[in-house]
């Protein structure tokens, strides 16, 4: 049993870790944008 409650609490700890990951990427970095424009021909439209 004692395996079986370390085991747990090192896969607790790994997803604690990959949560505060995934949470410090959305908080802190922001995305560099720049604007964007596609010229879209009439042919694909269906005319």
């Amino acid at each position: 049993m004692p395996s079986l409650t370390r085991f747990l609490i090192v896969l607790a700890v790994i997803g604690l870790v990959l949560f505060g990951l995934v949470y410090a990427l959305g908080t802190y970095v922001r995305p560099a944008t720049r604007p964007m424009s596609v010229d879209v021909p009439l042919t694909r439209l269906g005319r």
